[in-house]
């Protein structure tokens, strides 16, 4: 089972109020479904949170809207802050920007849920029912997600099929446990590149 920043979200708007929860989302249908299977319900008519996240089709109205939205009181949430992510001639903008477009706008913080914040990683313990020597962390990013997994306790798997490759690594004081190509490549360890410092 994968654990993602939108199931997070879910779990903490529904900590944070266990009923008549509402919220107006910009993001795609995973986060929807998340928040929907919590019981909270998706309305732009005062929502009492504003939840951003990954949106591959997002628009000046839906950002005019939370603005909007977010100044006349709603909560403002970010499932992540990856301020981009690769594209094919490049990269596009991504949750953490869109959510600080709103922070300046209306003078008001964002909570989020993403990585590398702990609760993150104790929602998916509480939800898989697993302890942190039993589950690893995957991610394409040394900033997040690979220090999310160490500080947490879990063994950071780092995928070069996103915003890492395997140069600038060295750029930082922390290793993954593992690195490989992409997601399926994590069985057979084999397949990975060896780190040093770890045994693969």
């Amino acid at each position: 089972m994968f654990f993602t920043a939108a199931l997070a979200t879910a779990d903490f708007l529904a900590m944070q109020k266990p009923t008549g929860c509402t919220a107006f989302i910009i993001g795609d249908a995973g986060l929807r479904e998340a928040l929907e299977e919590k019981g909270i319900s998706i309305t732009d008519h005062n929502p009492d949170y504003v939840v951003i996240g990954e949106c591959t089709a997002i628009t000046n109205q839906m950002i005019n809207t939370a603005t909007n939205l977010v100044h006349k009181g709603a909560k403002l949430i970010g499932c992540n802050i990856d301020s981009f992510d690769p594209i094919e001639d490049g990269i596009m903008p991504s949750c953490g920007a869109w959510t600080s477009v709103v922070e300046v706008a209306t003078g008001k913080k964002a909570y989020f849920c993403g990585k590398p914040n702990p609760f993150l990683m104790r929602a998916a313990l509480a939800r898989l029912g697993c302890h942190s020597q039993d589950v690893s962390m995957i991610g394409d990013r040394m900033d997040t997600d690979v220090v999310a997994g160490l500080e947490s306790g879990l063994e950071p798997i780092l995928v070069l099929s996103g915003v890492t490759n395997k140069t600038n690594i060295e750029n930082y004081a922390y290793r993954p446990f593992l690195v490989v190509n992409d997601v399926g490549d994590i069985a057979p360890p084999e397949d990975s590149y060896d780190v040093p410092g770890y045994e693969n």
